[in-house]
């Protein structure tokens, strides 16, 4: 069993970092990790991340030794497949305004615009943690032939609920914001509302199929 590194972040906050690469097995023990020490009464946020977890306690840490091992104590008996996702479809317009890099990503792949969409439509993500912006997930499951790096020159603003690819991943803009992904498509779900509790749509843990909405002509 791998064990998770912990350094100090600051004064009061501890970094619990996993080796790479990602794996959906090394997440979901993170999630789980975070699931206890969100009830630890030292602990005042936690921050699950991409192969790591940020524990932000109440006070300035003064032994690390002892918050090591409250996590290292709790690790063996960490329930990977405790944290059970939800189902969740988001319709997606590919191509043309909605998805001016879909032609970009099909010329990279060598596959045709039909076939991007196809691929990327079939399949089966997680969503790994939330992260660069509140709402924005960062999904695996992307099939490996869709994968294509990121822009060299990030635009300055990319619409709410752009669909794109960067590297090995795929996620979703909840925000006009700028970025550098890949966009191939757009959708209308509801991403992040500030007014909801919780205010985003999805959460580590769940399974999310993009469904076909149209495309462009």
């Amino acid at each position: 069993m791998t064990l998770p590194k912990i350094h100090l972040l600051g004064d009061a906050a501890v970094l619990c970092k996993l080796p790479s690469p990602a794996t959906l097995t090394q997440q979901q023990r993170i999630w789980s990790l975070a699931e206890q020490a969100a009830a630890w009464p030292e602990v005042s946020e936690v921050v699950p991340g991409m192969n790591n977890l940020t524990l932000i306690l109440h006070r300035p840490v003064v032994d690390l030794d002892s918050v090591s091992q409250r996590i290292l104590d709790a690790w063996p008996d960490i329930d990977a497949d405790h944290v059970a996702g939800r189902d969740i479809e988001i319709p997606v317009v590919y191509g043309g305004s909605d998805g001016p890099d879909l032609d970009f990503v099909a010329r990279h792949t060598g596959l045709s615009s039909k076939e991007v969409i196809a691929h990327h439509s079939e399949g089966h993500y997680i969503v790994y943690f939330i992260g660069f912006m509140p709402g924005f997930a960062y999904m695996g499951g992307l099939d490996p032939a869709l994968a294509t790096p990121r822009q060299d020159e990030p635009r300055m603003s990319i619409p709410a609920g752009s669909v794109g690819i960067g590297g090995e991943q795929t996620g979703i803009y909840p925000l006009a914001s700028p970025g550098g992904w890949q966009i191939i498509g757009r959708t209308a779900a509801p991403l992040f509302d500030p007014r909801q509790n919780p205010p985003t749509l999805l959460r580590p843990g769940d399974r999310v199929r993009f469904t076909v909405e149209r495309n462009a002509k």
